[in-house]
């Protein structure tokens, strides 16, 4: 898959839903559940980072899941990427990018959000023909004001903005001409997760589907 490739399905797949809900799962059961309540909610593109022992498993329940579009996230290495694609994600999400992981995906078909905090970094991926980005850190980097200006002189680059965005700061990201979507964690409280309020979870998909449309 080439970068330009990878670019058109990640902007197709940020453009199904103003968030992407960022998930952290330690119990894989608990993984199909979620990923029917979050889609339900209005939210079909599901990112699982692989931060815990049971992330891969998570991908390959939720990648079950009718109308869900299930990816993973923190791909850091090859190798993250190759488990990724073989457990059913159908996207990949990094926090940075190298260009050992940039072949991985493009040799495993596996399109890619990589992420830039920098105009140097985008720069240096919009060179190879990312035209799609994640932002991140985006609050540590400057929130909304930072993409805004870097969005400036790269206009042809279009960014998921993920890192402390939540309900109440959203809207200033997703008011700029260069954010699609918005990634994000509060859609699937912890709490709610353990013990199992998966209508809880609907409703928040459901109010961030109607208040940031």
């Amino acid at each position: 898959m080439t970068p330009e490739a990878a670019s058109r399905e990640t902007e197709a797949l940020c453009r199904r839903a103003p968030v992407v809900p960022v998930l952290v799962i330690d119990d894989a059961s608990k993984a199909r559940p979620l990923a029917e309540a979050l889609v339900k909610g209005g939210l079909p593109a599901l990112e699982v980072t692989l931060r815990t022992p049971t992330a891969l498993d998570a991908i390959a329940e939720m990648a079950k899941v009718e109308g869900g579009i299930v990816g993973a996230g923190t791909l850091l290495t090859p190798k993250d990427v190759e488990l990724a694609k073989a457990a059913g994600a159908r996207f990949g999400v990094s926090p940075g990018a190298t260009d050992a992981l940039l072949d991985a995906a493009e040799e495993n078909d596996l399109p890619l959000l990589p992420g830039a905090a920098t105009a140097t970094e985008a720069m240096h991926l919009l060179e190879r023909g990312y035209t799609v980005q994640k932002f991140f850190p985006a609050e540590a980097s400057g929130g909304a004001p930072a993409l805004k200006a870097i969005g400036a002189p790269l206009p042809q680059i279009r960014f998921c903005p993920t890192g402390g965005v939540s309900l109440s700061n959203a809207p200033d990201y997703l008011g700029l001409s260069n954010t699609l979507c918005v990634g994000g964690s509060w859609v699937a409280p912890r709490d709610a997760v353990e013990t199992d309020d998966w209508q809880r979870i609907e409703t928040l998909a459901s109010e961030a589907v109607s208040r940031l449309s």
